[in-house]
């Protein structure tokens, strides 16, 4: 489509970056116990036994090892060390590096997105301090998967110039996961706050699943900046997959260093692909969603944790949607409407990306639809983890502009812009 321009700007899995996390002894099958305290004392026992030297000189061949590849290593292991009180505790009184290699013994590494690098949000950055001429900042979220196929969220910056053209931040070699500064347990799950330290870089900040919701996965973010009118806030639906069964949760943050994860209530929250308008609608919150695996919804909310039923305001319509249709992140509210991203899926189960037109007073009343999709899988995009399949969970409106990142085959990411004149005259009513 002579409106739409493909960039060459690869963002691809690398399995170089790496975190470390919990490591925990269990039974087998796993399953049936997630700690095996009896073996955790044996390893404790393990170190204890070693002679001072000894133990010294271990700690020293791990630092040498992997100090290189993680911030403030020795502080991790007395953390880790922290965290296993209950082995730790039924041992004398340890010293600091027999502590300090205990924890060692405790973690491993994680290559986070050695398998994929998918699904990208992109927001404008909270500082816009040396952006270019006519342009402005961004930060971009991605869904990371490694092993497992466990996904976090990892963060890129860049910058987009008058003209659209769209450069991405060199990623930092380091990568960490933050703290939990606080935990709420409730009836729905638990509600956590977390934190990185603020002189770490953005694109070395990955939150890793913290709770049992999300323990086998954070999911495709749909980031939106939210203005109401006092304040401006980032918030970012996503789906919780703990490797049972899925739900709808809620990230918020204002400066990407502290964040706070709280599950959603009601029924729309029992399914996925949920996207919130990036402002109140007539007083109340407002909400894109997919509530029976096949249509759209409109959804209002007094409370923007709790999200019943909505309104059904979109159908597949053309072949290349007949399988199902779904949000592709927030609402971008232009002079002429909403304009919401959209993904269809045909046949072969092939996923494209279209658009539709949304009145800005009554979103429910649709005004005009794209026939035929905007970014579909190209010959050189229909390989890679999941086969034929273009996904974003959310674009920026620059200018005359929409920035589209975009994911292929679920396995990496790229960046196309659409003249929004065009693409608007292009659409049906």
């Amino acid at each position: 489509m002579s409106f739409l321009n493909r960039q060459a700007l690869y963002l691809r899995p690398d399995p170089a970056r790496v975190i470390v996390r919990p490591f925990r002894p269990a039974t087998e099958p796993r399953d049936l116990n997630p700690v095996d305290i009896t073996r955790a004392n044996h390893i404790v026992d393990r170190v204890l036994a070693l002679d001072p030297e000894a133990a010294a000189s271990q700690l020293a061949d791990v630092l040498e090892n992997f100090q290189g590849r993680h911030r403030n290593l020795l502080k991790t292991f007395e953390a880790r060390a922290d965290d296993m009180e209950e082995a730790f505790s039924l041992h004398d009184a340890f010293t600091q590096v027999q502590r300090q290699l205990a924890g060692a013994y405790f973690l491993h590494e994680y290559s986070f997105e050695s398998s994929a690098l998918f699904n990208p949000s992109i927001v404008a950055h909270p500082d816009q301090s040396g952006a270019p001429p006519g342009g402005r900042r961004f930060i971009l979220s991605l869904r990371a998967v490694g092993e497992g196929h466990v996904s976090s969220l990892t963060f890129r910056s860049g910058s987009i110039a008058a003209d659209g053209g769209v450069r991405v931040d060199p990623t930092a070699r380091l990568a960490s996961i933050p703290n939990v500064k606080s935990r709420i347990t409730g009836p729905n799950g638990d509600s956590v706050e977390i934190n990185f330290a603020p002189d770490t870089d953005l694109s070395e900040r990955v939150i890793f699943p913290v709770t049992d919701s999300q323990s086998n996965g954070i999911e495709d973010a749909r980031f939106v900046e939210f203005d109401d009118g006092e304040r401006r806030t980032f918030y970012a639906t996503y789906t919780a997959y703990s490797g049972k069964g899925i739900r709808s949760e809620l990230l918020e943050t204002r400066d990407f260093i502290s964040f706070r994860m709280t599950p959603l209530t009601g029924p729309a929250a029992r399914n996925k692909g949920m996207a919130l308008f990036p402002r109140k609608i007539d007083g109340r919150y407002a909400m894109i969603a997919r509530q029976d695996n096949e249509n759209l919804y409109l959804i209002y909310s007094d409370d923007l944790y709790a999200w019943g039923e909505g309104v059904a305001i979109l159908k597949p319509q053309f072949p290349w949607e007949f399988v199902q249709i779904g949000n592709c992140g927030s609402p971008v509210e232009l002079d002429e409407g909403w304009l919401l991203l959209t993904h269809g899926v045909g046949p072969v189960r092939k996923y494209s990306i279209g658009a539709v037109l949304l009145d800005k007073t009554d979103p429910s009343k649709v005004l005009a639809r794209s026939r035929e999709p905007l970014v579909r899988p190209e010959p050189s995009e229909r390989e890679g983890y999941v086969p034929n399949v273009v996904y974003t969970c959310g674009a920026l409106r620059h200018n005359d502009q929409i920035i589209l990142p975009y994911a292929v085959s679920d396995t990496f990411s790229n960046f196309a812009t659409i003249k929004i004149a065009e693409l608007l005259q292009t659409m049906r009513s």
